[in-house]
């Protein structure tokens, strides 16, 4: 393969880390005005911004010109006067009420607009450049999509006609896009440009998808909204080569900046049980798998790292169990949910079931008054305000928490926190903008990371100060799945208690299914380019290893070259069944994640034109994995198996998953 397609991504993290990040080039230039164009240098190049339009163009500094935007998709009215700043300039759409900022900020080009009335803005407008050949989104851990590929501009893929929100839907607020080369196509050659596109302001802002001349392109929206505290939207632009993940690289680079990323390392350091993540799978226990002698079990098979979980009915692990999980060596906590409230006579969760008055009381109000009807319409959502507001009195967080780990639990499995949907409360005396429910979250789950390793559903950015792991934003969720989970005939249900089948009985994911969520040639780690060294990131958890028997060699090879664990379900007669696959995994898995779990993913690339063979690197050579999705050997490595090198080491570690048991 010629070394165009091997080509590693240091290229884009030096971009992104050291000209975007250090050397601060343009934070004093203003650039040049002409007429209504404003021109800025950017790291690679220059920017230069229609201040009538806000179309957004660019030269790289081989002289290629790029087109970042087109002009904004409803009319602005004419533009006022622009006037100069030290960085940038400024004007105003009086008609719209709109005020628009344009700088150059460590590299970067940050555009900035603020409404003085309610309303929305189409824009940016992008994948129009004629050159574009692959967008980067960050669906669950990621994908990079060809953007004339069949599956994804019709109706299978789902993603053309669709809008995504991007403070709920995405793992992280980006996009991007590649340019040239079709680099990132199945067939093509390198691209040597790209765009990343950060919406820092995320909440209020959407991504809607379209094909036009066959090729998907994606244009965001933002809802300027006084109410919700909306009404400063933002976008920084920065130039890329066009890697898959150079946006996410310069996303952990924005993140650093502001101080807004965290360390794992440094949280071991602060809670060192935290440290026993590191070479941990995960699995939620029933049954026998939940004692004391199933817990023996697992380290009789040899696994030496486990992180445990229990859900919250009737059953929860006693504290003989858990005294033996500790012993082993694990990490062992329970699931609960500050998020449903019901009728503490009538609840069907010992979670939804709180003292006093907080149901009906806390429940998020609508506009209207009523009640926000809570996951599955039981109960309602629970203002994350109230609780806040009640908690140096009446202790109702605390108290859970307390009652909940009384077993001796070291762990804490928090739902929803972290996740992507927060609310806005109009209910009297906890009124609350989204903004303001992101602020309770983070602050409640930083008491309970205080004392024990959290994990939530899923960890959005904006929550990777306060968790350790969690359980859902490595998984690139595709809206059929929903559908498939509704159907309890095909994907089973919470029964029965010990064994319930949403957990235990496997499914065959539908082929369009399957494609969007686990095909390997549109997958790419932007998650964990982004947040690899924050936190440990795992898949959601009905999705356990076993639960989907087609997917176990591509998702037990996604896990090696992304340096991610594998979660499972176990009860009794699974852990007799299968405790031997998953410990020779994890045996496997274990010394890998000691030594790079903590290190930040530097390089991700394709070894081969039809993106079969993938290559990772985890800090300065700690790690280097590469996978071989496909079904013939490569330079040695077999189809369905995957080498992994530490540093100093001569000869690679080498798994083939669909053979642990033979």
């Amino acid at each position: 393969m010629t070394s165009k397609l091997t080509r590693v991504i240091a290229a884009s993290l030096a971009l992104t880390a050291a000209s975007v990040g250090l050397s601060g080039c343009g934070t004093a230039e203003a650039g040049t005005l002409d007429g209504g164009r404003l021109t800025l240098p950017v790291a690679g190049g220059t920017a230069t911004v229609d201040t009538a339009t806000l179309a957004v163009s660019a030269r790289a500094e081989d002289g290629t010109p790029l087109v970042l935007s087109e002009a904004a998709g409803s009319g602005l009215g004419a533009p006022g006067p622009v006037t100069r700043t030290a960085d940038g300039a400024s004007w105003t759409y009086p008609a719209k009420g709109l005020t628009v900022t344009a700088r150059s900020d460590r590299g970067r080009l940050r555009i900035g607009i603020r409404a003085d009335r309610d309303q929305s803005v189409s824009w940016p407008v992008t994948g129009t450049d004629r050159a574009a050949s692959s967008v980067q989104l960050p669906r669950g851990e990621g994908l990079d999509i060809p953007v004339r590929d069949a599956f994804w501009n019709s109706g299978p893929g789902g993603l053309a006609g669709s809008t995504v929100d991007v403070g709920a839907d995405l793992s992280l607020p980006l996009w991007g896009y590649a340019m040239g080369g079709g680099g990132s196509g199945p067939k093509g050659g390198t691209a040597r440009h790209g765009v990343s596109y950060l919406t820092p302001t995320d909440i209020g802002t959407s991504l809607a998808f379209a094909t036009k001349g066959g090729a998907l392109r994606a244009t965001a929206a933002h809802d300027f909204n006084g109410g919700d505290r909306t009404r400063d939207y933002e976008v920084s632009f920065a130039l890329t080569d066009g890697d898959p993940v150079a946006p996410a690289a310069d996303y952990r680079s924005y993140l650093a900046q502001h101080g807004q990323l965290s360390s794992l390392r440094a949280k071991i350091a602060k809670n060192p049980e935290t440290g026993k993540l590191l070479g941990a799978f995960h699995a939620y226990l029933w049954g026998e798998a939940r004692t004391a002698a199933g817990v023996e079990k697992l380290k009789k098979l040899g696994v030496d790292r486990m992180w445990l979980g229990y859900d919250s009915g009737p059953d929860p692990m006693k504290a003989d169990a858990v005294r033996a999980a500790k012993k082993a060596g694990y990490l062992v906590g329970p699931y609960d949910t500050f998020a449903n409230g019901q009728d503490p006579k009538t609840a069907d969760s010992p979670t939804s079931a709180w003292p006093g008055k907080v149901y009906p009381d806390f429940c998020v109000r609508k506009a209207d008054g009523t009640p926000q009807t809570g996951f599955g319409n039981r109960g309602c959502y629970l203002s994350s305000r109230a609780f806040e507001k009640a908690e140096p009195g009446k202790h109702y967080l605390a108290d859970r928490t307390r009652a909940m780990t009384s077993n001796g639990a070291n762990s804490y499995f928090l739902d929803v926190d972290a996740t992507g949907e927060v609310f806005r409360d109009h209910g009297a005396g906890h009124e609350m903008t989204k903004a303001g429910d992101r602020e309770n979250r983070l602050a409640r789950m930083r008491r309970i990371a205080e004392r024990f390793v959290l994990g939530s559903e899923s960890a959005q950015p904006w929550a990777n100060s306060a968790l350790a792991f969690d359980h859902g934003s490595g998984t690139p969720v595709a809206d059929g799945l929903w559908k498939l989970e509704r159907d309890k005939e095909k994907w089973g249900g919470y029964f029965p208690q010990n064994a319930p089948k949403n957990a235990f009985q496997p499914v065959s994911l539908p082929a369009d299914l399957a494609t969007a969520m686990y095909d390997p040639k549109y997958r790419v780690p932007l998650y964990e380019t982004a947040l690899h060294e924050s936190l440990v990131n795992v898949e959601r958890w009905e999705l356990s290893y076993d639960k989907m028997p087609d997917q176990k060699t591509t998702r037990a090879l996604l896990a090696m070259l992304y340096n991610t664990p594998l979660n499972f379900a176990l009860n009794g007669p699974s852990l007799e069944k299968d405790g031997k696959e998953l410990a020779a995994l994890q045996r496997y898995f274990a010394p890998l994640h000691r030594a790079a779990g903590t290190e930040r993913m530097t390089s991700f690339r394709w070894l081969t034109e039809d993106r079969s063979v993938q290559r990772t690197v985890f800090g300065d050579g700690a790690l280097t994995v590469t996978a071989n999705f496909g079904s013939t050997a490569h330079d040695g490595l077999p189809g369905g198996c995957v080498d992994a090198r530490l540093r100093g080491e001569t000869q690679p570690r080498r798994l083939c998953p669909a053979h642990v048991n033979s």
